[in-house]
């Protein structure tokens, strides 16, 4: 169990992270333009690659979990993102994050704890 445990929180840091970056590029991309230079910098936008990569990764390991594990209790611990985009709201965007939406995220990993057990 301990190592679906390990694949799945994996699995949601390169899930969190792809969201991350596709985030920072489509805040450098600027307003929608239908010009060149619009299109010539969302191709050279570097973000997207490395957000592409992340959710390359986070889908391969999702396939290998998939397989591997009961869809039962691989599906609802894909949850543990919620967690990371909540701290990559905070730390990354600097948002202000509400009690009531940590109370929600705390609930949702009670259920994966009582799932997995």
């Amino acid at each position: 169990m301990w190592k679906l445990i390990s694949l799945s929180v994996l699995q949601a840091l390169f899930l969190c992270a792809g969201q991350v970056l596709l985030k920072l590029g489509l805040a450098q991309s600027g307003p929608f333009q239908w010009k060149w230079d619009f299109f010539r910098s969302q191709l050279t936008n570097y973000w997207y690659p490395a957000c592409g990569v992340c959710f390359g990764l986070a889908t391969i390991l999702w396939f290998h979990i998939l397989k591997h594990y009961p869809f039962s209790i691989a599906y609802p611990l894909s949850c543990i993102s919620y967690v990371f985009g909540m701290i990559a709201a905070l730390m990354v965007f600097h948002e202000n994050v509400a009690w009531t939406q940590w109370l929600g995220v705390m609930l949702i990993m009670a259920g994966c704890v009582l799932i997995v057990k």
